[in-house]
């Protein structure tokens, strides 16, 4: 085996090993995070179990193909295909995305009431019927067993007819979808301005209308980051299309290329599903989120949550100069000591813990937990008053309070 092949496998297995473990994570964690278990992610899910497969399957298919293996014409068609079937499928996901954005967008109202996880799923099926379909072809026929010789070695060139690889896969089912999504994106750039341009002439303080343009900035974060997939989509596959044009529309001799440059394109054309999973953390925060949940675990919560900011008013009997923002870490941890300690108190009567000799940190620990929640229990019942930040409490807020609710029900 020459220098050339050992760096082209080597690329290959390279690339299979991350695409593989990369594609794996955003499959984890579509499945374990119901933030985002959307109709938008059913979609990035197909992308992404086509980018899984291009790692378990075709990149070392694509090694062998390149040794010469397997020797069964039948066999090296099939090896050659299955790398032309999920190029297809991740175009058509492409293009149902595009299209799955651009009615989010244009059409809001009727999205949320037809689009479901269901209807998307019942798209996606039909997206890898046709593209398996079409990148198969080559099996049904259209290949070039006609010019099979005594001294044949399997190859994509000696068994795939590159007047289907490039009138009617590139052409035909490359290209065309990439125009069409390209204008669903031209034209998804020009709703945004026209509707953001309406929302700014227009805006009224409201929580409702807040609501309404956050929601609507998301539709746009997604549409972007999606944008940028396609755009290296359209990157990545084709320089191997444009060498296959010149191999069949160039006189035998006159168009001839080293055959470096074309395994660079094909581990290049690869190299794209294993560059996915890395846009979805970079453009979506939820997937980010996400992957540092599955990779720090506790240990992340437990950092962040000593920076989440608190959402709630202050209650009237605690002044601002109590919440300075060098304190609160240091009540935290009185908190913390407080509840290992045993000690406990009720805002409603001030109960003394067991532990008589802890009422600095209880002093301490209460005007922490002040500090972190909003008005006290008492204060809320005889106002009868709910405010609306109190439904945007932050997981650490959520659990000063009820562990606090559990210690003062024990004592009871």
């Amino acid at each position: 085996m020459d220098r050339t092949s050992q760096l082209y496998i080597s690329a290959e297995a390279i690339i299979g090993a991350i695409t593989i473990v990369g594609n794996a994570l955003v499959l984890v964690a579509i499945l374990k995070n119901r933030q985002l278990q959307t109709i938008t992610n059913c979609f990035i899910a197909s992308l992404a179990v086509a980018d899984l497969l291009v790692g378990i399957v075709v990149a070392p298919l694509a090694a062998l193909s390149h040794l010469g293996l397997p020797k069964n014409f039948m066999g090296c068609v099939f090896t050659n295909s299955i790398v032309v079937a999920f190029t297809q499928v991740s175009i058509f996901n492409l293009l149902a995305v595009a299209f799955e954005r651009f009615f989010a967008i244009k059409h809001p109202f009727a999205y949320q009431k037809h689009m479901t996880i269901k209807y998307s799923m019942l798209i996606n099926a039909g997206v890898w019927t046709l593209g398996l379909l079409f990148g198969l072809i080559p099996m049904f026929g259209w290949n070039l067993k006609k010019l099979v010789t005594d001294d044949w070695m399997c190859n994509f060139v000696t068994v795939i007819d590159m007047e289907y690889v490039v009138y009617f896969h590139f052409f035909g089912c490359i290209i065309i979808p990439l125009l069409i999504i390209v204008a669903i994106y031209v034209y998804i750039y020009l709703i945004v301005r026209k509707q953001m341009s309406q929302i700014a002439a227009l805006e009224i303080p409201g929580p409702n209308q807040g609501r309404s343009k956050s929601k609507f900035k998301r539709e746009i974060k997604a549409a972007k980051s999606l944008a940028i997939v396609i755009l290296l989509f359209g990157l990545c596959w084709i320089p191997i299309h444009v060498l296959n044009s010149l191999t069949l529309l160039c006189r035998p001799g006159s168009c001839a290329y080293p055959q470096e440059l074309l395994l660079t394109t094909i581990v290049l054309s690869h190299a794209n599903s294993a560059v996915n999973p890395f846009l979805y953390a970079y453009g979506n925060s939820n997937f980010k989120h996400a992957f540092e949940r599955m990779f720090c675990k506790k240990e992340y919560w437990s950092e962040n949550a000593s920076t989440l900011p608190s959402s709630r008013p202050l209650p009237q009997n605690v002044s601002s100069d109590d919440c300075r923002n060098d304190q609160v870490p240091e009540d935290r941890n009185k908190v913390q000591d407080f509840k290992t300690n045993g000690t406990l108190h009720d805002d409603n009567n001030h109960r003394q813990s067991v532990n008589n000799g802890e009422n600095d940190a209880l002093n301490s620990s209460r005007s922490s937990s002040e500090c972190l929640s909003p008005q006290n229990k008492k204060t809320n019942r005889h106002s009868g008053e709910v405010s609306s930040s109190d439904m945007r409490n932050t997981k650490l807020e959520l659990f000063v309070v009820d562990q606090h609710n559990d210690n003062l029900n024990n004592i009871s």
